[in-house]
């Protein structure tokens, strides 16, 4: 993980936020910013050294994936547009394509059609039964391919629980995603994580604004107790705006990792 960091890192103009790793998803997140054509170049590295390093073939962990840089996002900050995140996704693609022969499909904002937008029909086996938006192989040999996109800030959270059924994670998962009618704008799976012996709620807040977040760690909680079990601890998953955090501090509060360096302001300004 460190050769992609330091990939990224030698773009010039880059500004690297953080990174961590987890060892059961077998995934690892980046976090940096900078104008665009520096985030541009930061991430066309990323996706390079990750294509040398990583074969699938001999790649296994219990998050989904479709690549070795499996999904490159770019996120309007401070002053920022969509479309300049558009673009840059765009220019992104092309150049994952034409430097590693690794062809990409984007999603959400950034997507060529909208039956692209959405992560999940993307990564469905397959992908959706169509080429790619760049290249003309649907997978590389070894490294896959790299979903691009354009989006707001996602948040990322995961809560661990006192079972190591993961269909009570599971069970929890429907009960509190937006698919399956649960919360606007909460997608969530159930998984077991073998390093801790327990089952996770994997959660992805796609829109906090619109979030009820205390309100979905209670039904956690209450679904959890229910079907005869507790929750053991909370993660968070790279960063946090600092209005989410004011928004529901006692939720971000409750992560085991949470401390005020997981603010992306404060983060920023410590650069």
């Amino acid at each position: 993980m460190r050769a992609i960091v330091d990939a990224i890192e030698s773009a010039p103009g880059v500004l690297l936020l953080g990174w961590e790793s987890d060892m059961d998803h077998n995934r690892s997140v980046v976090t940096f910013a900078g104008e665009p054509a520096a985030v541009i170049e930061g991430a066309v590295r990323a996706a390079g050294k990750a294509a040398e390093l990583i074969d699938l073939h001999h790649h296994s962990g219990v998050h989904p994936r479709v690549g070795a840089a499996d999904v490159i996002p770019f996120v309007p900050l401070s002053g920022a547009t969509m479309a300049t995140c558009i673009d840059a996704a765009h220019q992104a693609g092309a150049e994952i394509w034409q430097r590693f022969g690794v062809p990409v499909y984007f999603y959400e904002a950034a997507a060529r059609s909208p039956e692209r937008r959405s992560l999940e029909k993307v990564r469905r086996r397959g992908f959706d039964g169509r080429p790619p938006d760049i290249g003309d192989i649907a997978t590389h040999p070894t490294a896959g391919a790299s979903v691009v996109g354009a989006r707001d800030f996602l948040i990322a959270f995961n809560i661990n629980l006192n079972t190591p059924d993961p269909e009570i994670a599971r069970a929890i998962a429907r009960k509190i995603r937006e698919s399956s009618g649960g919360f606007p704008h909460v997608k969530a799976m159930g998984l077991y994580l073998a390093s801790r012996g327990c089952a996770q709620v994997s959660m992805n807040l796609t829109n906090f604004t619109e979030i009820p977040l205390d309100q979905v760690y209670a039904m956690i909680r209450a679904e959890a107790s229910r079907l005869g079990t507790t929750i053991r601890s909370s993660q968070l998953v790279g960063f946090v705006p600092s209005r989410a955090y004011e928004m529901a501090p006692e939720f971000f509060e409750r992560a085991e990792n949470f401390d005020d360096s997981r603010i992306l302001e404060n983060q920023i300004g410590r650069e």
